[in-house]
């Protein structure tokens, strides 16, 4: 049995450089609470996405629940977004105390499509929850236009495109706000881990209170909060991790274009087009079997059979989740075009190290006769 291949693997710093990262906290015994580590990832990311603010978070997922809650949007209303996420997108919203209304998506980029956007608002519509889906980013200008005649809050969720710029420009920049992951398996890991980036200066105090219990000072409690801290050893493991990024993102592009290079051009496989005037950040290697000699499926279990993690991203649709089926705009075939990709779609294995060898070897396998 060769050596497995996994779906992808975390980026992580020279083992010395996170000890010697961490020797403060040993030395302080500060290991949370928003401290130096924590702020020092804070303002470093600020500068690194081009953004005025971020929050820390110890997951992406309570980054989202918490900007959603600290919009104050109104109780019961309903949040346009797609299904064509992970579970956190939808979770969120509906924890909140809202109602997701599924949006379709373009069968080019896999990103929410605004043509069909403006249909699906009503008068209980707040606010828009689009994904930017592998690095591609949603079309932020029409959605931007389509908000401000609505009077709409763009929450986006922007977990797979950090490094992602559009005409320079950040995917932190864009909208109300922008939630990013940094879980261990994205681009760029705090281990576990989330932001919030936002313009607005009145948000800072909202999500520091929701993340911290509302706790303004040592007999001041104003907000009634939760826990949702970034720890010092996760702010530890960013520190190291943003000081290679640039590095780590080069080497990703580079199996990219080796797997372009073996599957371009072959009939009955879709690959994500290249976005124009976007700099992209190459985190995830999707493949839509759409006429292929072989379906989605029988490909992914004979890469198994070879030990070679290959991950049905995103199937099932969270339109199509059991735990929704009560919902009224629930059901995977009110979105046509995303059931017929996630029913197609693959990403491959994927990160900075993966040697070209072993592209090779996952490509043989999906081109064999």
């Amino acid at each position: 049995m060769n050596d497995p291949i996994l779906v992808t693997r975390s980026s992580m710093p020279d083992f010395e450089e996170y000890c010697a990262e961490i020797r403060e906290l040993w030395d302080t015994h500060w290991i949370t609470n928003m401290g130096v580590k924590h702020k020092a990832l804070q303002a470093a990311l600020e500068e690194y996405l081009g953004v005025p603010h971020v929050t820390l978070y110890t997951n992406g997922h309570l980054a989202l629940e918490n900007v959603l809650a600290a919009m104050e949007l109104p109780a019961g209303s309903e949040i346009i977004t797609t299904p064509f996420t992970f579970a956190s997108t939808t979770h969120a919203i509906v924890r909140g105390g809202f109602t997701p209304v599924f949006c379709d998506i373009s069968d080019r980029d896999y990103t929410i499509d605004t043509k069909k956007l403006e249909a699906l608002i009503t008068d209980r519509t707040s606010a828009i929850v689009p994904v930017h889906v592998y690095g591609n980013l949603c079309d932020t200008e029409a959605i931007s236009r389509i908000a401000q005649e609505h009077g709409l809050k763009v929450i986006y969720d922007a977990a797979h495109a950090f490094g992602v710029r559009r005409h320079g420009v950040s995917a932190a920049c864009f909208g109300d706000a922008s939630m990013f992951s940094f879980h261990a398996t994205k681009v760029f890991n705090t281990i576990e881990g989330g932001a919030v980036c936002y313009p607005d200066d009145g948000l800072v105090q909202r999500l520091n209170d929701l993340k911290n219990f509302g706790i303004r000072g040592p007999e001041v409690c104003a907000y009634v909060g939760g826990n949702a801290k970034m720890s010092e050893f996760q702010a530890a493991m960013g520190l190291c991790n943003l000081r290679h990024i640039d590095r780590e993102l080069a080497k990703r592009k580079l199996v990219t274009e080796h797997y372009r290079g073996r599957l371009s051009g072959v009939p009955g496989l879709r690959l994500c087009p290249e976005q124009e005037g976007v700099t992209p950040n190459y985190a995830y290697f999707p493949v839509v079997f759409d006429g292929y000699k072989y379906d989605r499926d029988q490909v992914f279990r004979r890469l198994a059979e070879e030990n070679i993690g290959a991950r049905k991203y995103f199937y099932p649709l969270t339109n199509s989740f059991s735990c929704y089926a009560g919902l009224p705009t629930a059901g995977a075939e009110k979105t046509p075009v995303a059931r017929h990709i996630s029913d197609r779609v693959l990403t491959l294995p994927l990160y900075a190290d993966l040697a070209p060898d072993d592209v090779d070897r996952i490509c043989d396998i999906v081109l064999e006769r």
